[in-house]
């Protein structure tokens, strides 16, 4: 029988799928507590789920709270699973999904290594002026640059300097915040 089929009464009828995968900002509130980035790092490898970025910090110290920012691509329906699951674990207090409650605020911090010499480091640095990357480090030889912004800028300039000698990236994750007054 054709899965795409589904009996209805003695009628067949034809299903699409609509499924859409789609990119996901969760913010989870959670105490701050030895093994909690484990257990929610686990819960989403037990079942399969990628992470494409995760940052935690802690945001409450008065009371022992971290904000737990993960980026993940799901269908609907595995999106709402895992915000079940992550309800779930005890020391979670809140989970809200960013991207359903509007265009979230993200940002991300990137420190990138260049190197390069002549027309190159010109060009280099005039690319960064560009994209307002500051220069923390700077050589006969390289430079290291700070670039703060979205992951698409922060992936442009990537790009930008892979031709002009690009050595080494590292990447904080997303931070993000809803937008309004309200908080989480």
């Amino acid at each position: 029988m054709n899965p795409n089929l589904r009996p209805s009464g003695s009628a067949y009828f034809l299903t699409t799928d609509t499924t859409k995968i789609e990119r996901h900002t969760l913010s989870v509130l959670v105490d701050n507590e030895p093994g909690i980035l484990a257990r929610i790092a686990g819960l989403f490898s037990a079942r399969g789920f990628n992470i494409d970025s995760l940052t935690v910090s802690e945001t409450e110290h008065e009371k022992g709270l971290s904000r737990v920012t993960v980026v993940t691509v799901a269908s609907p329906k595995t999106l709402t699973q895992i915000k079940l699951q992550l309800e779930r674990l005890v020391p979670v207090h809140r989970v809200h999904d960013l991207t359903d409650e509007g265009k979230p605020l993200e940002r991300e911090l990137a420190l990138v290594k260049v190197a390069g010499t002549g027309d190159n480091r010109v060009e280099t640095l005039r690319l960064a002026e560009a994209f307002r990357a500051q220069v923390v480090d700077a050589s006969i030889e390289s430079f290291v640059f700070e670039i703060t912004g979205r992951p698409n800028k922060i992936e442009q300039f990537i790009a930008l300097m892979i031709p002009l000698g690009l050595v080494e990236v590292v990447r904080t994750g997303l931070a993000a915040i809803s937008r309004g007054p309200e908080g989480m």
